[in-house]
C-alpha cells in the first residue's frame, strides 16, 4: 500500500491559518442576496484549494445573511450588514494546502468593497522541518 506523504504531511498537521476580515462600502443588494453569497463563498473556497463539504445559509428579516461553509480543512463564514454596507468574513483552514487569504481576496473581488481590513492568525503548531513543504 502506497501512502501519499505529501498530502499526509500538509493536511493532517495541527497547524492552520485563521483569516478575519471586515469589508465595508459594499452595495447593500449584494449583501442581502443569499444565493449570490453562497455561490461566492463556495467558489472562492474551491478556487483557494479548500475542500467544501457543505454550504448553508440563513437570510434574516428585514435584511442580512449568514453563510457557513463546512470544509475538510475546517470552516468559513460570512455575516452581512446590508444596512451598513459591511460584512464580517472568517476563514480557518488547517494544514498548508488551502489558502484562506486567497479565499478572502476572491470574496472581496466579488463584493467590490471600498475598505478591506484583514488579519491572519497562525494557529496550532508549525510543521517540523522534515514535514515542511
Amino acid at each position: 500500500m502506497s501512502i501519499d506523504t505529501g498530502t499526509l504531511n500538509t493536511v493532517g498537521l495541527f497547524t492552520g491559518h485563521h483569516v478575519l476580515a471586515e469589508l465595508e462600502g459594499i452595495a447593500p443588494a449584494l449583501l442581502d442576496d443569499e444565493q449570490f453569497l453562497r455561490n461566492t463563498l463556495d467558489s472562492a473556497l474551491t478556487r483557494s484549494q479548500a475542500t467544501v463539504c457543505d454550504v448553508i445559509a440563513k437570510r434574516f428579516e428585514p435584511q442580512g445573511v449568514t453563510v457557513l461553509a463546512l470544509l475538510s480543512e475546517s470552516h468559513a463564514s460570512m455575516h452581512t450588514y446590508p444596512e451598513d454596507g459591511s460584512i464580517f468574513i472568517d476563514v480557518f483552514t488547517c494544514g498548508h494546502v488551502a489558502q484562506p487569504e486567497q479565499a478572502v481576496e476572491l470574496i472581496a473581488e466579488a463584493l467590490r468593497p471600498t475598505t478591506v481590513n484583514t488579519q491572519t492568525i497562525r494557529r496550532g503548531r508549525e510543521a517540523e522541518p522534515e514535514f515542511a513543504t
